[in-house]
């Protein structure tokens, strides 16, 4: 067995060293479209893509600016590599924590030309958080906090193809970007 994976643009990329000019964006964007949320327990099938498009635009329309909003595009990246594990499971491994952690830093290096702040990071933990109420709570009736976390914007939780997800993420991308 090898210690890469060959991604959907066919580059051998090794997850738990990796070089910043072997990240791609359409792996990305190809691979979230296409991972489930929920570890594949919501009703329908949801995105980490999509999950990840709504975190971008509810920061668009909260006002924060462009390199925050990328970021929240981006925050679950690390997943077109590693995969998605639900956060139960995912606190108790460390050794999964910092291979996430440096893929992440690796592709915001890659994309915004520097790590996170701690700000912009606590901004996008806050996001993250209020769309993962709002999915479980519209798909499972489960309310993971008694505080109803405000959205300035209205996203639509239900299944869209692929290819869809993905040529909207590859375009918040090329927005974002600048």
């Amino acid at each position: 067995m090898s210690d890469y994976i060959t991604t959907y643009t066919k580059v051998h990329f090794t997850p738990l060293e990796p070089k910043e000019e072997d990240i791609q964006i359409i792996d990305i964007a190809h691979a979230l479209s296409l991972l489930c949320r929920a570890n594949g327990h919501f009703p329908e099938f949801y995105s980490v893509g999509q999950h990840c498009i709504h975190c971008a635009l509810e920061a668009d329309a909260r006002g924060h600016d462009r390199p925050t909003v990328l970021a929240c595009l981006l925050h679950d990246a690390a997943e077109a590599y590693l995969a998605d594990i639900i956060r139960p499971v995912k606190q108790h491994l460390f050794p999964y924590q910092q291979a996430e952690e440096q893929l992440l830093d690796a592709i915001y290096r890659r994309y915004l030309g520097r790590p996170l702040t701690e700000n912009e990071a606590l901004i996008v933990k806050n996001i993250d958080d209020s769309l993962l109420y709002h999915e479980f709570y519209h798909y499972m009736g489960e309310r993971l906090q008694e505080t109803i976390p405000p959205l300035a914007t209205q996203p639509v939780f239900a299944w869209r193809p692929f290819l869809e997800v993905e040529q909207e993420y590859l375009q918040l991308f090329q927005k974002y970007r600048g």
